[in-house]
């Protein structure tokens, strides 16, 4: 936990610093909204993922690099390895809001506003993490939505907001319960 987390608030105080918008997506995302509802319910990622708008990719880069992050785009997918914690797994994952990660996905990047979360890291809010992992839809986001629904965040007011195939996708998500 450590780890991920000093990794997360080292690039979110460059960022912040720079004033370059972002937000944790993806299941670190999931994590920070879970933890405070009910701790033993939130389950830890090994990555981080942060949605970020990709004209301020050069911003990103020269904010990032005094506080050890480079750069790499490896196999279709732009990163931002620490030198501190070496390895990919402990890399900072790019998306970019308003794209899609893979040509094949129902919908891009949400970019509502971000929520600061009590460690003082900006998140995306739940109504675009679920939209992400129901778009996504491989079996560890399907595991994300059930946790999201299981401590009562994923509300009427969100699944009302979903596209028609994106709530079949919740359905099917809950009928596996």
């Amino acid at each position: 936990m450590e780890k991920i987390l000093d990794v997360t608030k080292r690039f979110a105080s460059a960022l912040e610093g720079a004033g370059i918008p972002y937000r944790v997506v993806g299941g670190f995302a999931v994590f920070l909204h879970i933890d405070p509802v009910d701790p033993m319910a939130a389950r830890l990622t090994k990555d981080v993922d942060v949605a970020i708008d990709r004209h301020d990719l050069d911003a990103i880069r020269a904010a990032l690099t005094p506080h050890g992050f480079t750069h790499r785009h490896v196999a279709g997918v732009d990163m931002f390895l620490d030198a501190k914690h070496p390895g990919a797994r402990s890399a900072v994952h790019a998306v970019f809001i308003g794209e899609k990660v893979r040509p094949e996905y129902l919908e891009p990047v949400p970019g509502s506003t971000p929520v600061r979360e009590r460690k003082g890291i900006l998140i995306a809010p739940v109504a675009d993490l679920v939209r992400m992992k129901l778009t996504s839809f491989r079996l560890k986001d399907k595991v994300h939505i059930q946790d999201l629904d299981a401590v009562g965040l994923i509300t009427p007011e969100i699944e009302q907001s979903l596209s028609e195939p994106l709530r079949q996708r919740l359905a099917e998500v809950r009928a596996t319960e």
